[in-house]
C-alpha cells in the first residue's frame, strides 16, 4: 500500500496541505459568509419577533390596565347610582309613610268627633231615658203625675254630681 509506504510521506503531505488550503479558502470565500448572513438574519429575526413580542405585551398590558380602570368606574358609578336610588327611594318611602300617617291622624280625630257626637247624643238620650223613667217611678210610687222641667232639672243635677 502507497499510502503507508514512508517515502510517500511527504508529498502526500504537500498535496495535503495545498488540498486543506484551496478547500480552506473555498469555503470561507464562499460558504461561511452565506452560513454568516443566515445566522445573523435569523439572529435578526428573532429580536425582532422578541422586540415585537415586548411591544404587545406592553400593549396588552395596557389594555388590561384600561380595561380595570373602566370597570372600576364602572362600579363606582353603579355603586353612586344604587345609593342615589336608594336615598330617593327612602325619601318616597317617607314621604308616603308621613302622608298616610296623616291621613289616619285626621280620620281618628274624625273618628273622635263621631264618638264625641255619639257619646252627646246618647248621654241626651240617657237624661231623657232617665227623666222618663223617674217619672214614671214617680207616678206609680207616688201616683202623681210629676212635672217634666222637674223631672229633668232633678236628672240633670244628680248626673252632674257625680
Amino acid at each position: 500500500m502507497p499510502q503507508f509506504d514512508p517515502t510517500f510521506f511527504s508529498t502526500q503531505l504537500f498535496w495535503l496541505a495545498v488540498t486543506f488550503v484551496l478547500l480552506y479558502i473555498v469555503i470561507s470565500s464562499s460558504a461561511v459568509p452565506k452560513i454568516g448572513s443566515v445566522l445573523e438574519e435569523r439572529q435578526r429575526k428573532i429580536d425582532d419577533n422578541l422586540d415585537k413580542a415586548a411591544r404587545l405585551k406592553a400593549d396588552a398590558e395596557a389594555a388590561i390596565a384600561a380595561y380595570e380602570k373602566a370597570l372600576a368606574d364602572s362600579r363606582a358609578q353603579a355603586q353612586t347610582i344604587l345609593r342615589e336610588n336608594a336615598d330617593a327611594l327612602a325619601k318616597q318611602a317617607e314621604a308616603r309613610q308621613k302622608a298616610l300617617g296623616e291621613k289616619l291622624a285626621a280620620q281618628i280625630k274624625a273618628g273622635e268627633a263621631r264618638i264625641a257626637s255619639a257619646k252627646d247624643q246618647a248621654l241626651a238620650s240617657v237624661r231623657e231615658i232617665a227623666s222618663d223613667v223617674a217619672a214614671s217611678a214617680t207616678l206609680r210610687l207616688t201616683g202623681v203625675t210629676p212635672d217634666g222641667q222637674q223631672v229633668a232639672a232633678a236628672v240633670a243635677a244628680v248626673s252632674e254630681g257625680r
